[in-house]
């Protein structure tokens, strides 16, 4: 798997931090972490439970304001200036439930509205049709199973076509076939439309396959980064869910011997 260029990246964080608490007694969730993220493939942010992904992708978001740093999103200041850019992403995770009372086609209206979708119908059609969703569309969200909740939430994601899309545990909830069937189509949408994807997922095997970086987050600091063939031959093991377990258990590499 070859590294993708750095030139123009579409996400640069410099000198990221974000406490929580008081000045006295600070909790850092983020520690000061710079990367980018290049255009047109699919960077990792891995990571325990509690080691800064979801804060992380939330400033990117514009969502949480960072203590201190900065990030530039498709060339625009997201500190700024995060209004010009937010209709050209979104977001996606099956823990951030839509509206329960409105069936899947009346949220995905919503959202089409809010990005200003042209001929939002036949959209969400082709998006039903492509998920595998069309026999739930007038269906109260609610009473959606897990599996099919995670369908309608990467719809959501993909309504306004994104050029950055920012996914949480896409494939989480879903059978190995369906999964399997999400990757492809992640896979086919990035090379169709040029996407840049960055993706926070604890399935090692879906990382190995859809991304070609990878930042290893421990305690709210990167402590590792490179592709995965890298990551696995710097560690000498024969996957990257080995990798991981080496870092999150302390074995890993000290971050001075990071490679720039």
């Amino acid at each position: 798997m070859h590294r993708l260029p750095a030139e123009n990246p579409v996400i640069t964080v410099q000198g990221l931090t974000k406490h929580y608490g008081t000045a006295e007694s600070p909790v850092v969730a983020v520690a000061g972490i710079d990367f980018t993220v290049p255009k047109g493939g699919v960077t990792a942010l891995l990571g325990g439970n509690g080691a800064g992904k979801t804060t992380t992708i939330a400033m990117l978001l514009g969502l949480l304001k960072p203590t201190s740093g900065s990030i530039s999103v498709l060339g625009t200041d997201m500190l700024r200036d995060r209004h010009r850019v937010l209709p050209r992403m979104n977001f996606s995770s099956p823990y951030v439930d839509l509206p329960h009372r409105l069936t899947v086609r009346q949220n995905l209206r919503v959202f089409a509205q809010l990005y200003a979708v042209p001929d939002a119908a036949a959209r969400i059609k082709r998006l039903a049709r492509e998920l595998d969703f069309v026999a739930l569309l007038d269906r109260a969200f609610g009473a959606l199973s897990a599996g099919q909740k995670t369908r309608v939430a990467l719809a959501k994601a993909l309504i306004n076509e994104p050029e950055l899309l920012l996914l949480d545990e896409p494939t989480a909830s879903l059978d190995p076939d369906t999964a399997d069937w999400v990757r492809s189509l992640l896979e086919h949408y990035r090379t169709e439309r040029g996407a840049t994807l960055l993706l926070a997922s604890h399935n090692m095997a879906e990382v190995e396959r859809l991304c070609q970086q990878v930042l290893m987050m421990k305690q709210g600091r990167i402590v590792d980064r490179g592709t995965p063939d890298e990551l696995i031959a710097r560690y000498g093991r024969n996957n990257l869910e080995e990798v991981f377990l080496d870092i999150a258990r302390g074995q890993g590499k000290a971050a001075e011997r990071i490679p720039a």
